[in-house]
């Protein structure tokens, strides 16, 4: 019978079941583990967690009460007191699945999404970071730990699908395989609310875009992280990463068909000339088709080793061209759900101004919400100002997207996602 006790009375040996709370605020990426680290509690006793479910079925239990002094106790003794550890009170079970989230605020705003976000990824990418670091080690994956993590993501991208995407895109070079897997998750889940999954659907893709890089966890860092081109033998091992996953989630527990499949399906393309399989077309399931663009769209928009970061609305552009790549028809799905401009993006205006998108406006894919900073007509600096180019009232327009935003102006992040949550993410600012 599972039992909730508090922190505290927690020793080596329990079986931890969940642990309560906020997901945001606990220090492992997955619960039900048998505590064998004293190191693992003192993250505990360190965390926002007070209270936690242990299965005495499965390890220890509860340390039974120490016995009261002797009435006759020795003078030195007298004056201590013991503190004794409480009995745990019956409590109902958890539920089988994870905390639910905190009920969506739908008027919350950017700003104040924006740091929720940079909460969600720092906390993601510590969580991957801990998933793949058990994977090295041989230790089988139990992927229902990411429950909580999936559920924290597709909460922030039901509220706002534009702040988590965006604010996850701004990895850094060493952070690229954890932070993408969090960026390819939330992608998966604004591309299934654009189609109109149900939750359980949504759920499917978000733990199947989490997941869908976990065979990267055992490749060479020398090959994985390497700044050059890769010879023939060291590409042969990176294309090996998709059936190196779907082994790895065989072997652990809880891996749904949906998991499986994008996992070992993400590189497929629509006419034939993919791998591992060379799959093509409707041979290709709907949500393996969904992996291959949101993968493809977080790998080109970030920072790698050996080449700079496309412009967002640059790279949506470039995707649109690459034919038989790509569904056509979950494609086109997939830019309603970012903007034709996602945020982010460097954009030039009629009015010969320079402004970064900041938000999307639904039903008006070529009018966000922009902040205008410079003019090309001065060529200097201007006071920012937040314009929404869906307002009928706004006198301006994009003309173009403005290439190589980030070596012109190397604050262009900052201009739309504010330092505080840069920094909470884990980004350099300025």
């Amino acid at each position: 019978m599972l039992k909730k006790i508090s922190v505290d009375q927690l020793r080596v040996g329990m079986y931890l079941h969940r642990l309560d709370g906020a997901w945001i605020d606990h220090p492992f990426w997955r619960t039900k583990f048998v505590l064998s680290d004293p190191d693992d509690l003192r993250k505990l006793a360190a965390s926002a967690v007070k209270e936690v479910w242990i299965d005495p079925g499965q390890g220890l239990d509860v340390a039974p009460p120490a016995e009261p002094a002797a009435a006759a106790a020795p003078p030195a003794a007298a004056g201590r007191r013991l503190r004794l550890p409480a009995s745990p009170a019956p409590a109902p079970s958890p539920a089988a699945g994870p905390t639910p989230a905190a009920p969506s605020d739908a008027s919350r705003s950017l700003r104040e999404e924006l740091q929720q976000a940079a909460a969600i990824c720092h906390r993601g990418r510590e969580a991957v970071v801990s998933m793949f670091n058990e994977a090295r080690m041989g230790r089988a994956i139990q992927a229902e730990g990411a429950l909580p993590l999936v559920a924290e993501i597709t909460q922030s991208v039901r509220r706002n699908p534009g702040a988590l995407v965006s604010l996850a895109r701004l990895k850094t070079q060493d952070d690229y395989s954890y932070m993408h897997s969090v960026a390819v998750c939330a992608l998966m889940v604004a591309l299934g609310k654009q189609l109109g999954l149900d939750d359980d659907a949504l759920h499917d893709a978000g733990m199947a875009g989490l997941m869908h890089d976990l065979g990267k966890a055992v490749m060479p860092l020398e090959v994985l992280n390497k700044p050059g081109r890769l010879t023939d033998e060291e590409f042969a091992i990176i294309r090996s990463h998709p059936e190196r996953g779907h082994a790895l989630l065989l072997e652990g527990r809880g891996a749904t068909p949906a998991m499986l499949d994008v996992t070992l399906h993400h590189h497929e393309k629509i006419d034939g000339t993919g791998y591992p399989n060379k799959l093509a077309g409707e041979d290709i399931s709907t949500l393996a088709r969904m992996g291959a663009i949101c993968d493809v769209y977080d790998a080109i928009t970030s920072n790698r080793p050996y080449k700079r970061g496309w412009d967002p609305a640059e790279s949506v552009a470039r995707m649109a061209s690459w034919k038989g790549h790509f569904d056509p028809v979950l494609f086109a799905a997939f830019v309603k759900s970012l903007g034709i401009y996602p945020t982010g993006s460097l954009v030039r205006l009629e009015s010969g101004r320079l402004a970064v998108v900041l938000d999307q406006n639904p039903g008006a894919l070529v009018s966000p919400m922009v902040k205008v900073f410079y003019s090309t007509r001065s060529e200097l600096p201007i006071t920012p100002k937040v314009l929404n180019l869906a307002d009928p009232a706004c006198n301006d327009r994009i003309v173009g997207r403005e290439l190589d935003a980030e070596a012109r102006f190397p604050q262009l992040n900052e201009l739309w996602a504010e330092p505080a949550a840069l920094r909470r993410g884990g980004r350099k600012t300025g």
